[in-house]
């Protein structure tokens, strides 16, 4: 009810009616000869009073979850593991792994939610999630798996046709394909920490995920900056060629996340030992491109 701020809502959530709610809550009021929540025809709200024995409540009930599974894990990682993973990493990348993981571990149920919304890992019930680049969530335990360069590319064709971008700044004369999961899609980050730049981009095209701009690219309708792993598969085949490599932005990193916990579930430390193994070494998506175009070389 505290979090829903409505005895319908909380009724709901639960699957109970909200008059068995009311009683309840009621009843709990009545024993411990307290008020906890403020009642009125719009809201409802904790007390003081409430507030902080829903605070101790939530810790006692998180004792007791992690004493359940530590006596389940000692059989090995079981039950079901929660996932929230990224649009295009986790198409592309991530479900191999998953299904992988499937098979080593038949003991786990997989719950993967697709989505680049930056969830709340508590809040929504996840136990574990895997994040690309700057991780804000102070509140997450991270572990770093991976690297991923961003990759300014375009196809042979448009660039037949418009030119090939010598500098960043050239891209002004250029159709950028944006990706309007970036903090700020019209503007492109190049350079080196000690001396990094942003260049405005202009184009008609701007679409909610690297797989739609990889294919626009690819289509010949102008030039993107993507994630590695988006398109390594065309830049191997030449579909793709990438460019302004000497100017890139430092890498982006691929993280597992997961809230903190005085015993980690085996499950989740057995999922993310797995990811860490697995994306261990240079990323199979930065392989097998770079040398096969001359304009990929690394400069400096």
């Amino acid at each position: 009810m505290a979090d829903a701020r409505s005895f319908t809502q909380g009724a709901r959530r639960l699957g109970v009616s909200s008059a068995q709610v009311s009683k309840l809550v009621a009843r709990l009021e009545n024993r411990l000869g307290a008020r906890l929540l403020n009642r009125t025809t719009r809201d409802v709200s904790l007390t003081d009073t409430g507030r902080a024995y829903l605070e101790r409540a939530r810790a006692l009930l998180e004792d007791f979850e992690t004493l359940e599974g530590s006596v389940r894990d000692q059989s090995g990682p079981r039950g079901t593991l929660k996932i929230s993973a990224p649009v295009s990493f986790g198409a592309i990348q991530l479900t191999p792994a998953l299904l992988d993981f499937a098979e080593a571990y038949p003991e786990v149920s997989l719950d993967v939610s697709s989505t680049d919304r930056m969830v709340n890992l508590v809040e929504e019930g996840f136990d574990v999630g895997v994040r690309i680049g700057q991780l804000a969530d102070s509140s997450v335990i991270a572990r770093k798996l991976a690297a991923v360069r961003m990759v300014t590319c375009a196809s042979p064709e448009y660039l037949a046709r418009a030119g090939t971008p010598a500098t960043p700044q050239d891209l002004a004369q250029h159709e950028a394909i944006m990706d309007n999961n970036a903090r700020d899609p019209r503007v492109w980050t190049y350079g080196a920490p000690s001396d990094r730049y942003e260049v405005r981009v202009h184009g008609r095209m701007t679409f909610g995920g690297a797989d739609a701009c990889v294919a626009a690219a690819r289509r010949g309708m102008g030039i993107t900056v993507t994630p590695a792993f988006a398109a390594a598969e065309d830049l191997r085949a030449g579909r793709l060629i990438p460019l302004l490599c000497a100017y890139e932005a430092p890498l982006i990193h691929v993280h597992a996340v997961y809230p903190h916990a005085r015993h980690l579930a085996s499950k989740v430390r057995a999922f993310v030992d797995f990811l860490a193994e697995r994306y261990s070494g240079e990323p199979e998506w930065h392989q097998g491109w770079g040398e096969a175009h001359p304009t990929a070389a690394k400069v400096g």
